[in-house]
C-alpha cells in the first residue's frame, strides 16, 4: 500500500490523537511551529513503512486528516518537519520518528541507537550538530484502536476518610506469585487473577495506588548496566498503557483488571508523570514532544532557549503554561477516569505543575484547571507537594480538595521510634492528622497522605534491620538514593540469628504498622509490608527489575504471615472504628453536653499533659485518649453523628519499660487491652485492665485499649502485671 492508495479527507482538528470512529480514523497532532507533518503507516510488525501522507489541514495550530481506510490496528508514527534551530528552540528533524502524544497504545520496545538522537552523538557541536539518520526502525510504534468495553456497575466513590491506600508495582507484585499463571505474570491480566484480587479485599484496603503504568523507557545508561527502569518514573505516552504490562490482553487487559478490582469494593488510582517525559535535557532523544514542538512543549530558559529550566532532576519539565500542553494533560486525565475506569491519581513532583515563570503558585493555571473540571474534581487527587527546583518543597499549600503526600509524618515516625528525643510535640501533630500543616480553608484531616515507607527508601523490614543503605547492585557505588533514611538495624545490620533482635525488629515492624493505621488523616501502605518483605538493603531500588523488587510470596515464613495477621486486624480496626478516621481534626474541645474531650494527651502517671510536660525533651512515652462519645465531633460525610467506642493509647517509644497508670473514664470503669505489640499473636491480647492500676509497658511497645462494658468476672488490677 502506498499514499496513492488511500483516500485522504480534511477530517476534525479535534479530538487530538488517532480517532477511530467506526469507519475510519482521523489523525490530528498539535504543532504550532511545524512547517509540515506526514503521517507515517506501517505493517503489522511494525518494521516495513508501508504508506507516507502529508496531513492537509491546519486549523488553530493543529495538524489534521481524516482516513477512512485506516482501521483499528494499524501502527502508526509521525514526522514533522520545521527548523532545527536549538538557540532558538526548534529542535525538528523530519528524519526521526515521534511517537504521537495522544496515542493510545505502542507496539514495540525502544531500540537504542544513535539515530534516535536529533543531532549527531559524538559530535564537538554536540546537540547544534543535525543528524540526518533515520530512526523508524528502534522506535514503538503507536497503534490505532478500537476502545469499546462493557463495563459492569461502577462503585460509588468512597469517602476520602474512610480511605487506606495500598502502593504496589504492576510487574513485581506477581512475577513469583505461585497462584498466578506464568503467562500472565507482571501483567494486568497477573493483578486482576482471583488469589489476587481475594488477597486485596482480605486485606482490607480500600484503594491500590499503581506505580506508573504510562508508557516509559528504559534509559539507556541502565540497559548498558544490564539494569531497566523498574519503577517507570520515565514516561513517553500519557494515554497509551506501558506494553509490557499489557501482556496479549491489550487494553481489554487494563480495563478488566479495573473492573475486577471494582467488583472486590477497591478503587484504582494511579502515580502519574506529567513533570516531565523521557526524552531528557538538550542531549536526550529526539522521541516524541521534542521533535513535534519543542518550544511550546518544553520549560525552556528564557534568554537561553537551547537549553532547559529542570525542576524535576530529569533533564526537562513539561510547559503546562501553553495551552495546548495543558489540554494535553486534561485530556489525558480524563481518558483515564471515563475510558478507562480509574478513581483518581498521585502527581509525581506535583509542584512542577503548578510553576508559573519558575514559581509554584495555587493559581496556575493547571490547579485552576483542574478545580473547575466536574469529573476530575470529583476524583481523589493526592500531589507529591515537592519537586527540585528553588521553593519547590509546598507541602499543606496545595489547594482544598487536594490531598497531598506527607513526609514529615514518615520522618517524624521513623525518628520517634529510633529513639530520637524531642519529638512528642510533633508526634501528637502528626498523629492527629497535622493540623499545623493542613488546617486552613475548610481543609480536612484527609489531606494527609501518611507514610512510613514507600517505594522510594527502605521497606517496613529494612527499615528496622539496616542503619546504612546498600544499594550495590545498583552498580552507582553505592551512592545513589538518600542517606537520611531515619532507619535503627535494632543492634545488627542485615540479616541476624540474634533472638534478642530478631525481637525486637519484630517489635518496630507492629509499633510502625499501628501507629499508621490509627492516625487521623490517609494511611497508605507499601505493598509487601504487612508481611515484612524485604529489598536487602536497597533503599533505590529504581532499576532491579529483579529479585530484589519482585514480591516473594512463597518466602513469607511464619513470621510473615503473623505479621500479616497483624496488619490485617489493624486495617479492620480502622475501617470499624471512625474515631481513628475522622472527618474533621481534633482541637482537644469538650464535646457538647458532655464532660469529655474529644482527645486528651496524658502523662504515663495519668495526668493531662502540660506545656512543661510537652517541652520535656528526653519524654518519649505518652498516653492518648480518643473519645467516641457523641456529638458532633464525629460526623459522617453527610454530616450524621457516628458515636463510637472510646479508646485509649499506651506509647513507649524509650529504650527502656515505662509503667502507665491506667486512667478513670466516664465511659466504663476498666479497659479491654485490644491491641499490644509486644505480643507475639493476637491470642496474647484480650486481658482486661482496671481503671487506676499501673501496667507495665516494655520498651518500644504500643498498645491499644478499649473501654471495657463491664460483665461477671475479675479483672487485671495488680501491680506490674504489664500488658
Amino acid at each position: 500500500m502506498s499514499a496513492s492508495d488511500l483516500r485522504v479527507w480534511p477530517g476534525r482538528p479535534g479530538p487530538i490523537g488517532a480517532t477511530w470512529d467506526g469507519s475510519g480514523t482521523n489523525f490530528a497532532l498539535f504543532s504550532a511551529h511545524a512547517e509540515k507533518v506526514e503521517l507515517c503507516l506501517f505493517d503489522g510488525g511494525g518494521k516495513s513503512e508501508i504508506a507516507r501522507i502529508r496531513l492537509p489541514e491546519y486549523t488553530h495550530e493543529i495538524w489534521h486528516g481524516y482516513l477512512p481506510d485506516v482501521r483499528p490496528g494499524q501502527l502508526y508514527g509521525y514526522r514533522v518537519y520545521g527548523p532545527y534551530a536549538p538557540e532558538a528552540g526548534h529542535r525538528f528533524n523530519h528524519h526521526k520518528l515521534l511517537i504521537d502524544p495522544y496515542a493510545k497504545a505502542l507496539v514495540g520496545a525502544l531500540e537504542w541507537n544513535d539515530a534516535l538522537f536529533g543531532y549527531k552523538v559524538g559530535d564537538d557541536a554536540k546537540d547544534l550538530s543535525f543528524d540526518d539518520r533515520d530512526s523508524a526502525s528502534f522506535v514503538p510504534k503507536c497503534q490505532v484502536v478500537d476502545s469499546a468495553f462493557t463495563w459492569g456497575r461502577r462503585p460509588d466513590q468512597r469517602p476520602w476518610h474512610e480511605t487506606v491506600i495500598y502502593e504496589l508495582h504492576v510487574k513485581g507484585y506477581t512475577m513469583r506469585h505461585p497462584e498466578v499463571g506464568e503467562g500472565v505474570r507482571g501483567t494486568f491480566a497477573g493483578l486482576a487473577a482471583a488469589p489476587v484480587v481475594a488477597y486485596l479485599r482480605d486485606l482490607g484496603i480500600t484503594a491500590v495506588e499503581l506505580l506508573p503504568i504510562h508508557a516509559f523507557i528504559h534509559d539507556r545508561h541502565l540497559i548498558e548496566r544490564g539494569l531497566r527502569n523498574y519503577w517507570g518514573y520515565n514516561t513517553i505516552g500519557f494515554f497509551a498503557p506501558h506494553p509490557e504490562y499489557l501482556g496479549t490482553e491489550g487494553l481489554g487487559g487494563f480495563k478488566a483488571f479495573v473492573q475486577q478490582i471494582h467488583d472486590a469494593g477497591i478503587e484504582v488510582i494511579l502515580d502519574v508523570v506529567y513533570n516531565h517525559t523521557a526524552e531528557g535535557n538538550q542531549l536526550g532523544p529526539t522521541l516524541s514532544f521534542r521533535g513535534i514542538d519543542n518550544k511550546s512543549y518544553y520549560f525552556l530558559k528564557p534568554g537561553a532557549e537551547r537549553y532547559y529550566s529542570d525542576f524535576t532532576g530529569t533533564g526537562n519539565a513539561l510547559e503546562l503554561r501553553h495551552p495546548y500542553v495543558l489540554r494535553m494533560v486534561m485530556d489525558s486525565l480524563r481518558y483515564w477516569v471515563h475510558e478507562m475506569g480509574v478513581d483518581g491519581f498521585r502527581f509525581d513532583l506535583a509542584t512542577t505543575l503548578a510553576r508559573v515563570n519558575g514559581e509554584f503558585t495555587e493559581n496556575a493555571g493547571f490547579l485552576d484547571a483542574m478545580a473547575q473540571d466536574p469529573s476530575l474534581s470529583a476524583v481523589k487527587l493526592i500531589a507529591e507537594p515537592w519537586d527540585t527546583g528553588t521553593g519547590g518543597y509546598q507541602l499543606g499549600n496545595f489547594p482544598p480538595g487536594w490531598a497531598e503526600w506527607n513526609d514529615q509524618y514518615r520522618d517524624t515516625v521513623r525518628r520517634l521510634w529510633k529513639g530520637d528525643e524531642g519529638l512528642l510535640p510533633v508526634l501528637a501533630s502528626r498523629f492527629s492528622g497535622s493540623a499545623d500543616i493542613h488546617d486552613r480553608r475548610g481543609r480536612r484531616p484527609w489531606a494527609s497522605i501518611n507514610f512510613v515507607t514507600a517505594h522510594d527508601g527502605f521497606t517496613l523490614r529494612d527499615l528496622v534491620s539496616y542503619n546504612e543503605k546498600h544499594n550495590d547492585a545498583n552498580n552507582e557505588d553505592n551512592h545513589d538514593g538518600s542517606d537520611n533514611n531515619n532507619s535503627w538495624n535494632c543492634g545488627a545490620e542485615g540479616p541476624t540469628d540474634d533472638p534478642e533482635v530478631v525481637a525486637l525488629r519484630k517489635r518496630q515492624m507492629r509499633n510502625f504498622l499501628a501507629t499508621l493505621l490509627l492516625s487521623q488523616g490517609v494511611p497508605m501502605l507499601l505493598g509487601g509490608d504487612e508481611f515484612g518483605r524485604s529489598q536487602g538493603g536497597n533503599s533505590n531500588a529504581y532499576c532491579q527489575d529483579s529479585v530484589i523488587s519482585w514480591f516473594d510470596w512463597e518466602g513469607m515464613g511464619q513470621e510473615g504471615k503473623a505479621l500479616l495477621s497483624f496488619a490485617r486486624k489493624l486495617i479492620a480496626l480502622r475501617r470499624a472504628h471512625i474515631v481513628f478516621h475522622r472527618h474533621r481534626f481534633f482541637h482537644g474541645e469538650t464535646i457538647p453536653g458532655t464532660e469529655v474531650k474529644d482527645v486528651v494527651w496524658l502523662r504515663p502517671d495519668g495526668a493531662e499533659m502540660s506545656e512543661t510536660d510537652w517541652g520535656n525533651a528526653q519524654a518519649k512515652a505518652l498516653a492518648v485518649r480518643l473519645s467516641g462519645e457523641p456529638g458532633h465531633m464525629h460526623l459522617t460525610e453527610r454530616g450524621e453523628q457516628e458515636p463510637d467506642n472510646t479508646f485509649l493509647i499506651l506509647l513507649n517509644a524509650s529504650h527502656d519499660a515505662v509503667t502507665f497508670r491506667i486512667p478513670a473514664d466516664p465511659a466504663g470503669t476498666s479497659w479491654n487491652v485490644v491491641v499490644d505489640t509486644a505480643a507475639e499473636t493476637d491470642e496474647e491480647t484480650g486481658r482486661t485492665l482496671a481503671a487506676g492500676v499501673e501496667a507495665l509497658v516494655i520498651a518500644n511497645s504500643f498498645c491499644l485499649l478499649m473501654v471495657h462494658t463491664p460483665v461477671a468476672g475479675p479483672v487485671q488490677g495488680d501491680r506490674g502485671s504489664g500488658l
